[in-house]
């Protein structure tokens, strides 16, 4: 019996079992042991139309049965590995039997079944595996779900792109920006850690027991097995995997791939979490309202509270995933010798790892749809820091130069509730041309906002 999510061990699998629907068929056992059969049957088939003599091409008819094994691979399927694990004690092996298995009544299929697994180790079949379990993950669920996050922000940057902002440089009041400008900022940052995740090549092997053909050149010596497994690596699916040949190996892929793709990914997340503490941030300072949902609770005890949960959210997962990714891209390019274990426990992670970061994305995307921007709050923030416009004043001051203007504002400015009429009465006094005393004097917080609202709408 399948058990109840609530007694899940990992919230992955019990809380949010829902939301992750999407990637368990990709990065679960399941998922795992359904890659390994596509692997054998395309390696199977490939070795059918190898030209060799005692493996003569298959059948159209065992052909469309074959990727059936694969395009039709169910939980049941799956489960009936596991029991022949049980016997086994190696899960490639029970792979390489349950395929056995389903060729009894085919006697075609039958003749030919020790070409299952042929001179293949069992990293030929993991690697492989592995590597097309992300791509689907990356195609079918990260990249979709950074591209919404993405979007979202898009959308915020154009909409807000001239609503002043006051900044907050170390904490404190300092020169304003827009709405706009600063989503905008990470809209830019993002969209380049996407591409980065987009850009990593997935690699593969499948070139035997320590990368040198042993056991293929012992069957047949004159045949170009490297061309071969370069073909079947690279060919497009269903007969193909349709990755990227890695030529040198010990036993195992060496896994710098990974490494760059789950750095990739770290990389995105933290972007995100720097966002969430921002977006935390300016609700908290009133800068954005959350839409109510009906029912909602915000405290046990304080009915009035709205909190920002879904970027604390966000904040927590993306760092879960973080850790999980960057053990994952320090430990797999290691391994003793022509090869270690340890790479094996740790690669069943990976789904715990992309896991983690699809649900801080969906966090964000939740939180994002809740979000009011609240204009009145913005004004007033700006309404109270007249000081900024120190920062133009005594620039053009120094334009024309003034002597001492850093330093005349400094005594005006520093430490002390600036009023308009204070800044005025300075600006009146200076020794500048009128225009630009009347362009200073008709300045206010609000407005000095340089090319904020034109490089927000145009990221």
């Amino acid at each position: 019996m399948t058990p109840a999510p609530i007694s899940a061990l990992s919230p992955l699998d019990g809380r949010y079992a829902n939301r992750l629907a999407p990637l368990r068929p990709l990065m679960s056992e399941q998922g795992y042991m359904h890659k390994r059969v596509q692997v054998e049957v395309c390696w199977f088939i490939a070795l059918s139309d190898a030209g060799f003599a005692e493996f003569k091409p298959l059948s159209p008819g065992a052909r469309t049965y074959l990727l059936g094994l694969v395009k039709n691979f169910s939980e049941h399927d799956a489960l009936a590995i596991k029991e022949i694990e049980k016997t086994t004690n190696h899960d490639v092996k029970a792979v390489e039997y349950w395929i056995k298995s389903r060729f009894e009544a085919r006697p075609e299929l039958r003749a030919a079944s020790e070409f299952v697994h042929f001179a293949c180790t069992s990293e030929d079949i993991n690697n492989t595996a592995h590597a097309l379990q992300l791509k689907g993950a990356r195609s079918q669920v990260l990249l979709p779900a950074l591209d919404k996050v993405i979007e979202q922000l898009r959308e915020m940057a154009h909409a807000y792109a001239a609503v002043p902002m006051l900044s907050r440089t170390h904490g404190q009041t300092a020169s304003p920006t827009t709405v706009g400008k600063e989503i905008a900022n990470v809209v830019v940052r993002l969209k380049a850690a996407r591409e980065r995740i987009a850009s990593v090549k997935l690699l593969a092997k499948m070139n035997g027991a320590v990368g040198n053909y042993n056991a293929h050149l012992s069957a047949w010596p004159d045949f170009d097995w490297e061309a071969f497994s370069r073909k079947v690596v690279e060919s497009p699916e269903p007969l193909g995997l349709e990755l990227a040949f890695q030529p040198y190996s010990i036993q195992i892929e060496p896994h710098d791939y990974m490494a760059e793709l789950f750095d990739a990914v770290a990389r995105a997340n933290t972007i995100l979490v720097d966002w969430a503490r921002d977006a935390w941030g300016y609700i908290s300072l009133g800068y954005f309202k959350q839409r109510l949902r009906d029912g909602e609770i915000g405290s046990s005890t304080m009915p009035h509270k709205v909190n920002p949960i879904d970027f604390e959210n966000a904040e927590g997962n993306l760092g879960l995933a973080n850790a999980v990714l960057r053990h994952l891209s320090e430990k797999l390019p290691v391994s003793r010798w022509q090869r270690d274990l340890t790479d094996s426990t740790v690669l069943r992670n990976m789904g715990v790892a992309l896991g983690y970061a699809a649900l801080g994305y969906h966090s964000l995307a939740t939180g994002h749809a809740k979000l009011e921007l609240n204009e009145e709050a913005l004004r007033e923030d700006l309404d109270g820091a007249w000081e900024v416009l120190a920062e133009p004043i005594q620039t053009v001051m120094r334009r024309y130069g003034v002597q001492g203007a850093y330093e005349k504002l400094k005594e005006v400015t520093r430490g002390k509730a600036v009023r308009a009429e204070d800044l005025h009465g300075l600006i009146r006094s200076l020794e500048i041309p009128q225009a630009d005393k009347d362009r200073l004097l008709a300045l206010t917080p609000a407005s000095y906002i340089g090319k904020a609202a034109e490089l927000a709408r145009r990221c």
